[in-house]
């Protein structure tokens, strides 16, 4: 089953999509790469998931990809006497340490650390900004607020400080748990969530080892102060927009998703546009004009991939939502002006032989009407680099690595096989052209360009371009 779209899709899995069947009805209709959330799961049920996805993969014959999202730090007020408050406009309203239940002049904040780091000046936004606290007063334990914006404030609800730096990482002790069991449980992907700095990433890159490529998820402003560092450190990047369009005004989040595509897309890092895409698919068989137009935004800038949250994990149509963002993709990428945006932000390749070579293929690809560029790769490296050319013609990439093959289903105009390692050359190519018109990529008589690193095997040495004729026996380059 070809994908004929580049843009990944990736479901997150939930309470309507908690089953082998659903899992693989989910994957017909379009998902490359499955999340699951673990703001709603444990990892015994985290377990479970992986598990129903490795069945669904054994039978659909294709690589798919697993993502486990981890919670973070959740930020919440205490309780209330009477299960909330009133807060007016101008009034004082502190937030301290006291265990005693809150009132309408006062609530526990059950992080320390944050009334230590709270500043005057520095804004408090309540229940996904609803509310809105500017701090006048700090003490060590307790803080003193004006009521911007009020509103009813009730139990538990959430903590956003756009203007505070937490110095603690960006891990919980759940977040420990469930990353050392997603590890063990062989996931593709770790998202942390609440990224401020490059050493938050840095601490589950040193859990995770070699066995999981980490995500950062940009959602506070901090984050975005220091995107360059954040980029280098991560494996992959999501605009995460649901918390980012509550702690940075919401007139500046297309801008940062526009910056945030880009600038991934030059250093060949992944990068996954997030939330509320087809919200309104949670509830009715069929998205809002303006969500559609959403989808299609992203995919015209060219994002790795596209995600649904609650739309496929609880949602009243996961199929359809998935089927829903294929089409548009699919679209978009028919559209003739789609080629012209893709190529026009196209960055330099970097002065290595590695993108050269990358370069090259896409040149000789598309010159030469060729119908695949095919990489031969061992840690995913080769097809990252093709991939950052945004080529027209698909990417097929062959590797002897099955987590190599998982982690590509991330990556833009990829597609993998699993396959033994090419012991020279010719077995490079005649290889190549085989898996092309297996897949379908390619027919006998289509040329083909080749791209691999010799000696073969080794991580990052891509340095060789062929390009080859496939024979009528559709086996052997000629």
């Amino acid at each position: 089953m070809k994908r004929t779209r580049r843009c990944k899709i990736v479901a997150t899995l939930g309470p309507a999509s908690n089953d082998e069947a659903m899992i693989e009805n989910l994957w017909r209709a379009g998902a490359d790469l499955f999340r699951i959330n673990m703001s709603h799961t444990n990892p015994e049920g985290m377990r479970e998931r992986v598990a129903m996805i490795r069945a669904v993969e054994e039978k659909v014959g294709r690589p798919i990809g697993i993502l486990v999202d981890l919670q973070g730090p959740k930020l919440r007020v205490g309780a209330f006497a009477e299960g909330g408050a009133d807060l007016v406009k101008g009034q004082n309203f502190v937030l301290d340490s006291d265990e005693a239940h809150g009132d309408a002049t006062r609530v526990r904040l059950p992080h320390p650390e944050i009334l230590e780091c709270l500043q005057p000046g520095h804004k408090m936004l309540i229940d996904d900004g609803r509310l809105r606290l500017a701090v006048v007063e700090t003490e060590p334990d307790r803080a003193v607020t004006k009521v911007e914006v009020g509103g009813r404030i009730s139990n538990r609800k959430g903590v956003s400080l756009p203007d505070t730096e937490i110095p603690d990482a960006a891990m919980t002790e759940k977040d420990q748990v469930d990353l050392e069991a997603a590890v063990e449980a062989g996931v593709d992907w770790i998202a942390l969530s609440f990224v401020q700095r490059a050493e938050d990433v840095k601490a589950v890159k040193a859990i995770a080892g070699d066995k999981a490529l980490v995500l950062a998820k940009i959602e506070k402003p901090q984050a975005i102060a220091r995107l360059d560092e954040i980029m280098l450190a991560a494996d992959g990047l999501m605009v995460a927009r649901g918390d980012l369009g509550v702690e940075v005004p919401p007139e500046k989040v297309p801008g940062l998703q526009k910056r945030i595509t880009r600038e991934a897309r030059k250093l060949g890092r992944p990068v996954i546009v997030a939330t509320q895409m087809l919200e309104s698919m949670i509830t009715s068989p069929t998205p809002t004009r303006a969500e559609v137009s959403d989808v299609a935004t992203a995919v015209f800038e060219g994002a790795d991939a596209i995600m649904l949250s609650a739309e496929s994990a609880s949602g009243q149509y996961p199929i359809d939502a998935v089927a829903m963002m294929n089409r548009i993709a699919e679209s978009v990428e028919m559209e003739p002006v789609y080629r012209s945006i893709i190529n026009a932000q196209r960055a330099a390749p970097e002065k290595t032989g590695a993108d050269a070579v990358a370069s090259a293929a896409r040149d000789m690809a598309e010159n030469l009407e060729m119908t695949a560029i095919v990489a031969w790769t061992a840690s995913g490296a080769t097809a990252l680099r093709v991939a950052r050319e945004r080529p027209r013609a698909p990417i097929l990439t062959l590797t002897p690595n099955r987590d190599t093959a998982r982690r590509l289903t991330l990556v833009w105009g990829t597609e993998s096989a699993v396959t033994r390692d090419a012991h020279d050359v010719d077995d490079m190519a005649n290889r190549a052209c085989k898996f092309a018109v297996r897949r379908h990529f390619a027919e006998p008589g289509d040329r083909i360009v080749i791209i691999a690193g010799v000696p073969f095997g080794t991580p990052g040495a891509t340095n060789m371009v062929r390009i080859a004729f496939i024979g009528e026996d559709g086996l052997r380059a000629q």
